[in-house]
């Protein structure tokens, strides 16, 4: 079983501790042990909204920006491929071509951003179509895909299911409303629609959520299904 995590930086490091860095770790070698090939994908978080702002101020331009997103995320990279141990590479994947020839060696793939105007949610559903992964869970800092923002709406719905189709939909939604927050971006949602890739969107501030939601598909998020596929878990690790 193929599967890809990406985990926000948010998520994996809120204040660089070291303690959650490695329990995503954990899980990542356990999904391992289970006999699943893992590539991570990692986000900038907060750290590099900072890096950002300032460099705005700067003078920076969108594309220098981007960059220095990029970087930021395979700074973070870098952290979980140090809690990992053995078995990973020792930097992180800069393309997709680099990161289906780690995983083809048996090696977790751990990786940041790849491109300016590209976030790290849809580097994860590009990274799961390219090696042909059989789920890929986002592990955000919101407990599912809502029908709108549940930090700013207290009649946000979250929805425990969706279809492809619908979930575009949703963010589109989502996208036109100023300031408002989605779990992930229209881009990501549209490739997932492309790919017929089964996904799953939970909260990953308790990282054995995703450990529970490789092994037996239980979680508390939003599962996203396949167009011409049952609800039925059909590729889930014994």
């Amino acid at each position: 079983m193929k599967v890809v995590v990406s985990v926000g930086g948010s998520v994996l490091a809120p204040e660089l501790d070291a303690d959650r860095v490695s329990a995503f770790a954990d899980v990542i070698n356990e999904l391992v042990s289970d006999g699943c090939q893992v590539a991570a994908v990692v986000g900038g978080g907060g750290v590099a909204r900072d890096y950002i702002g300032t460099a705005r101020e700067l003078g920076a331009n969108e594309i220098e920006l981007d960059q220095l997103g990029i970087d930021v995320t395979r700074l973070n990279a870098r952290l979980l491929i140090a809690a990992l141990g053995e078995n990973v590479v020792t930097a992180p994947a800069k393309n997709y071509e680099e990161a289906g020839e780690v995983m083809r060696n048996g090696d977790v793939c751990v990786m940041g951003g790849v491109a300016p105007a590209q976030t790290t949610d849809a580097v994860g559903a590009a990274v799961a179509e390219y090696v042909g992964a059989d789920l890929l869970v986002y592990a955000t800092s919101v407990p599912g895909v809502f029908s709108a923002d549940p930090n700013e709406d207290e009649d946000a719905e979250k929805y425990d299911q969706l279809s492809a189709e619908e979930l575009v939909e949703v963010i589109a939604g989502l996208e036109m409303n100023a300031g408002s927050s989605a779990p992930v971006d229209l881009l990501a949602a549209k490739i997932i629609q492309r790919s017929g890739m089964r996904t799953i969107v939970l909260d990953g501030n308790d990282p054995t959520r995703v450990l529970e939601a490789v092994r037996h598909g239980k979680h508390e998020g939003t599962d996203i299904i396949p167009a011409g596929t049952g609800d039925e878990l059909t590729y889930w690790a014994e």
